[in-house]
């Protein structure tokens, strides 16, 4: 499973680098590229899980943990980007496996712009989201409760990464090209806020991954969902 999640995450890496480069070639069009490129990305993952049986358990199960994602954005807005989201589609993808933390992002991210507003921004916040729980799925569980500080430095990294996929769709929403420039002044001033999301990941993870590990770890060996 770990495996077949890593070749679609280079899959998808790779597909998106061919789009950002056309779309970098016809800059006029880079908005129209940009928006195939993350349908596509998402593509397969949807495709498989649609394809796949199902329990009523692990369909539960994700309902469930994207609601919990969901409400547990809303009472942070006032808060810049401190996301314990991303802290439960981390945790998901870690312990039920890559596919689920994508669709756990996903759905996170979807649900709650219904609360907080739906915009040409969801589908970037999806794809980010549900990247960053499609890797999480490519570490084994056993290494991130033995070694937290992986588990740290990967939600810390996640902070930056997110923040700079919705870097590049508010440059190509308020400006009419894209251009290298435009997107390093972006990533400057997003800075504090990229931070921000990044320690708030590593405190959530070093204060609540425990727990969850044991609830969840115990949810997944007891009715046998979802192999990683």
């Amino acid at each position: 499973m770990r495996i077949r999640n890593l070749f679609i995450f280079i899959s998808i890496a790779l597909l998106d680098i061919v789009l950002l480069t056309l779309s970098f070639k016809y800059n006029q069009y880079f908005f129209l590229l940009s928006t195939v490129m993350i349908i596509l990305s998402m593509y397969p993952v949807v495709h498989h899980f649609e394809k796949r049986p199902l329990q009523a358990e692990e369909v539960i199960l994700i309902a469930v943990l994207s609601a919990l994602g969901a409400v547990a954005r809303i009472p942070f807005t006032a808060l810049p980007s401190i996301q314990p989201t991303s802290f439960i589609i981390i945790l998901t993808g870690v312990i039920f496996g890559g596919e689920i933390g994508f669709l756990v992002g996903a759905l996170s991210a979807l649900s709650s712009n219904l609360v907080l507003g739906q915009g040409p921004w969801t589908l970037w916040q999806m794809f980010a989201w549900s990247m960053m729980g499609l890797s999480s799925g490519l570490f084994a569980y056993k290494t991130y409760t033995k070694a937290p500080f992986i588990l740290c430095t990967f939600g810390f990294i996640w902070g930056f990464l997110f923040g700079w996929i919705m870097n590049i769709w508010s440059v190509v929403s308020f400006f009419d090209q894209f251009t290298l420039a435009l997107f390093a002044t972006s990533m400057a001033t997003s800075l504090y806020f990229d931070l921000a999301h990044g320690l708030s990941n590593v405190f959530f993870l070093l204060v609540f991954s425990k727990a969850w590990f044991q609830i969840l770890g115990r949810v997944r060996i007891k009715y046998g969902l979802f192999s990683v």
